[in-house]
């Protein structure tokens, strides 16, 4: 099979080649999936790029990137239905913690990992249901029920924020959104009730005037840059769901505010998600999509060589939705 790899860290078109591997077979409790498409994620980016804190070098001597994909099954192992030959599915962690990813033709892994793509969703929105789709709807539907409430969501713009917003209005929140200016009308058409300037140095008392009461559920981006601004804009009780603090991994918290509203942060990693959690994430996904709740965004779809263009997008940032590599 061909697939994209890199065997050290360094600049996408200088690190990931073209490669040609045995076409992989399914193990006991595993499928085999021909990929359709491949999703391209900062995290997988910023693994390749060698920017994670602490990390030297490779976890493994070759990798081929990317958690998130869909495809057909073509083979399935022992223990595993054979009626399964021949689904639609989408991946979900297909290249964490361990070196093979879905940037190839081909990807064996644990049946429970390809999930079946319901007819009526495209293999193109399935491929954004990983890393995107789970983080949106686990830190927006992963607490208590957001009907009635309002939610903060940090980069409506973006793939997992666009996501988020659609999955609030279908469970009948008020949703306030931040966003680049550029890409206000892209989380309007979303369905955000409010799209602030996420620059802006009014940002909190125009979220104030909107919702003096205080936001129920944050749905956070950068925490490290917007941790004050959310002790001031919560109301008691409140949650934070935090999923990422790229520009400020060392936050300084002013905890006097998060204490006095007994506010919770509920950090979430999608790699890790217990099981419970990821399923019903899963649940809410395809209910949304298939009611017409909402339709997943995508920034552009790359052909299988300009992967490294893919990465490059990916890493400076400001995409309106995902970024899918067609295989």
């Amino acid at each position: 099979m061909l697939a994209i790899g890199y065997e050290r860290f360094g600049p996408a078109q200088d690190v990931l080649k073209i490669i040609e591997l045995p076409d992989p077979s399914p193990a006991a409790g595993e499928v085999l999936v021909e990929l359709t498409y491949s999703g391209v994620n900062p995290s997988d980016v910023k693994a390749r790029a060698g920017l994670r804190p602490g990390i030297s070098k490779p976890p493994f001597e070759l990798i081929v990137p990317h958690s998130d994909g869909s495809g057909v099954i073509t083979a399935v192992g022992e223990g595993v239905d054979e009626a399964r030959i021949g689904e639609r599915v989408w991946i979900w962690n297909g290249q964490w913690a361990r070196s093979f990813g879905t940037m190839a033709q081909f990807i064996a892994l644990p049946q429970e990992q390809a999930v079946t793509l319901p007819d009526g969703i495209s293999m193109e929105c399935g491929a954004t249901f990983g890393i995107p789709g789970l983080t949106a709807a686990h830190c927006l539907l992963g607490g208590a029920d957001i009907t009635g409430k309002t939610v903060l969501i940090c980069g409506g713009g973006g793939a997992v924020g666009h996501i988020a917003v659609q999955l609030a209005k279908w469970k009948g929140a008020e949703v306030i959104a931040t966003a680049s200016a550029k890409n206000h009308a892209h989380v309007r058409d979303a369905g955000a009730d409010h799209v602030l300037e996420y620059l802006s140095p009014n940002l909190g008392a125009s979220i104030k005037d909107i919702c003096p009461q205080g936001i129920d559920r944050a749905v956070e981006l950068e925490f490290g840059v917007n941790a004050a601004l959310l002790g001031d804009v919560m109301r008691p009780m409140g949650t934070i769901a935090a999923y990422g603090s790229a520009l400020n991994m060392s936050p300084n918290l002013p905890f006097g505010k998060y204490l006095f509203k007994a506010l919770k942060i509920d950090i979430s990693l999608i790699y890790i998600l217990p099981s419970l959690d990821r399923n019903n994430a899963i649940k809410a996904l395809h209910s949304a999509q298939l009611s017409g709740a909402f339709k997943s965004s995508i920034d552009q779809i790359y052909g299988f060589a300009n992967c490294a263009q893919a990465h490059d997008a990916v890493l400076k940032g400001g995409r309106a939705g995902a970024s899918l590599i067609r295989l």
